[in-house]
């Protein structure tokens, strides 16, 4: 006789491919409608899954919201820090190259969407602390990436500009969001042409 432990989740386990494809739904949905607009009814219909499997993996749609938030920093991870520590590139031409790719890759995209990181700030920090952790957290990650380029330019001699390397980082990061919904609104690279000017003749010199 096998007795149930205490405490034991009842029914079926959860699948971990269910919940694989509900993320990527959620990715998806959240970055092309935003996180009010998608209930979980369209999640689940876009991973097509029933609507009962979406909670034996999450807790709730914020919950869900901020694992989102997780996948899609992480999934960019990658590419964000081998960009940003390539060794064959001095530190500003890392940084150059870093903007000068991902303004190819939202061209390719017609200007459409932006950063999903600077999306859900504007729509859900006030209202959800657990997103905003999470948000919080992966600006900090991305910011810090910025501020070894910089602090190592600074170091070389590149940038004669000696305001601390954090603070330098932060104003990049907050000007280049700012760029991209300035780009969504004129659906051109206008906006994050005239980023890059500013901070490669002006800031970081």
């Amino acid at each position: 006789m096998v007795l149930e432990t205490k405490g034991a989740r009842r029914g079926p386990k959860p699948k971990p491919h269910t919940r694989d494809s509900l993320i990527r739904a959620g990715v998806q949905m959240l970055h092309d409608s935003g996180y009010t607009a998608t209930g979980i009814k369209d999640v689940v219909d876009a991973a097509e899954v029933p609507k009962g499997s979406f909670y034996n993996h999450f807790e709730s749609k914020e919950s869900f919201g901020a694992e989102i938030v997780d996948f899609y920093f992480e999934s960019g991870f990658v590419e964000l820090r081998a960009l940003l520590c390539n060794p064959d590139l001095g530190p500003i031409e890392r940084l150059r190259a870093y903007f000068e790719e991902r303004i190819r890759g939202y061209e390719s995209a017609g200007y459409m969407r932006g950063c999903m990181l600077g999306n859900l700030s504007l729509e859900v920090a006030d209202h959800s602390a657990l997103i905003r952790e999470r948000l919080d957290v992966h600006f900090k990650t991305w910011s810090g990436l910025i501020e070894d380029c910089i602090a190592e330019a600074q170091q070389r001699g590149d940038i004669s500009n000696r305001m601390r390397a954090s603070m330098l980082a932060q104003f990049l990061l907050n000007s280049w969001e700012g760029a991209l919904l300035r780009m969504r609104v004129e659906k051109s690279d206008g906006p994050l042409r005239d980023f890059v000017k500013v901070i490669f003749e002006s800031v970081l010199v």
